[in-house]
């Protein structure tokens, strides 16, 4: 049984590729890897602990240095969460992971879920390239970009 997916109707083909897109972009600007993650419903009361969960299964932790970063939504639920690896969570710590996450909420509550959701890749990205910043001459891409779909 796979848990994972990557065809799901959630978004149209086009949506699709704007949000990839925007991670693509985001990930020029640093050596962190950011991965989407999209699905109906959370399975548990805390929308941190199923990105957690998801985050250990995707194996993201084996990043070089410890740098992934995984936007979890549940459509449905209406609730979203990130979850970022040991060496930037180490780097910016929980306050600033808070502080980004008001601010998508505010971003949601006021766009289009895609149009959200490629603002707060650009403010993942922007987070990441303080701490992480592109090297042309080491870099390279670690985790795929495309959207994983759930259930």
């Amino acid at each position: 049984m796979r848990l994972f997916s990557r065809n799901k109707s959630f978004f149209s083909q086009e949506e699709n590729d704007k949000i990839v897109q925007s991670i693509q972009d985001a990930e020029r600007q640093t050596s962190g890897e950011i991965r989407i993650f999209v699905e109906s419903r959370c399975k548990y009361v805390d929308p941190l602990d199923r990105a957690v969960e998801i985050f250990n299964n995707l194996q993201m932790e084996k990043t070089e240095l410890r740098n992934g970063v995984l936007f979890y939504i549940a459509i449905k639920d209406k609730q979203l969460a990130i979850f970022a690896d040991k060496g930037i969570h180490e780097a910016t710590g929980d306050k600033h992971w808070k502080e980004v996450v008001q601010q998508i909420l505010s971003v949601f509550s006021k766009e289009s879920v895609v149009a959200g959701i490629t603002s707060c890749i650009t403010k993942i990205g922007e987070a990441l390239k303080s701490h992480f910043p592109y090297d042309s001459e080491t870099d390279k891409n670690e985790l795929p970009d495309e959207i994983i779909f759930g259930k």
